[in-house]
């Protein structure tokens, strides 16, 4: 589902004394699905800290739907923007108590408890990420793929317009990194969600994001479709490895394979 451009950051710089990300601009429409990918240490996970306002901004501007994200409050930010991070805090609470987390920024000023309608939104999510049936349980007793998908529940809980998720299949075998990466697809066609996520793997970027942003050192040297974004020219430059980039006969979408030493020296 594409649509009208909706979030937008222009020359936008947050950082480090050691590292520093300057003149980062980019425009997401209503519906997309993007991927930040790149080496380690270019400056993914230093963007989504300052998109989540982890890292104050030192210049540009970040909007949403045409507002200012540094002029809403932390409530009305988190109406609109869910966050699910790389590791989930799995304390010592049920699951259905951690999804319920999600509907804080929904509480009114003197509400300390949900109501009925913050648990009827909670069991829908949960039913939707198939972690209903884990709700009595303690988020410690859950595997890491069933952790994530109730960390995924509880941003939903918000009913965000934009989820930002930190390397979410990262810790996961191939099975549950489907899982979640098919759930967020079906989140993003079904409901018009937008998604912009971080991760580490190009040829799952390449099969799920409709876009991708490439950092190399604390900048954005390429974006767009995955056909423009994963050429051997441009992933062998940035990664200093020889690859191979072939397209998958069943989506089109290009897959990078890696050439080991061994064989570039039996050519």
């Amino acid at each position: 589902m594409m649509g009208q451009a909706f979030f937008d950051i222009e020359n936008f710089a947050c950082g480090y004394p050691s590292f520093r990300l300057s003149g980062i601009g980019f425009s997401l429409e209503k519906g997309s699905f993007a991927g930040i990918i790149g080496p380690n240490g270019s400056g993914k996970t230093t963007l989504f800290r300052g998109i989540t306002g982890s890292l104050p901004p030192l210049s540009g501007r970040m909007l949403l739907n045409g507002r200012s994200l540094q002029s809403l409050s932390l409530r009305k930010r988190a109406q609109n923007i869910a966050i699910v991070s790389q590791f989930v805090d799995a304390d010592q609470i049920t699951v259905e108590d951690y999804v319920l987390m999600g509907r804080i920024p929904y509480y009114s000023r003197f509400q300390f408890f949900e109501t009925s309608r913050d648990r009827e939104i909670a069991e829908k999510y949960m039913r939707l990420t198939e972690t209903f049936q884990h709700k009595n349980k303690l988020m410690t007793e859950l595997s890491g793929g069933e952790q994530q998908r109730a960390a995924i529940a509880r941003a939903l809980v918000q009913e965000p317009e934009l989820l930002l998720l930190d390397e979410p299949t990262s810790h996961l075998d191939i099975t549950h990194q489907v899982r979640i990466l098919n759930l967020l697809q079906q989140l993003n066609v079904q409901m018009g969600l937008t998604v912009l996520m971080v991760i580490h793997d190009l040829n799952l970027a390449s099969e799920y994001c409709d876009r991708l942003l490439l950092f190399n050192e604390g900048r954005i040297v390429n974006q767009g479709k995955p056909d423009d974004v994963l050429t051997f020219e441009t992933i062998e430059d940035v990664y200093k490895t020889p690859v191979i980039v072939r397209t998958n006969p069943y989506s089109g979408k290009p897959v990078v394979f890696l050439v080991s030493d061994k064989m570039m020296k039996s050519k």
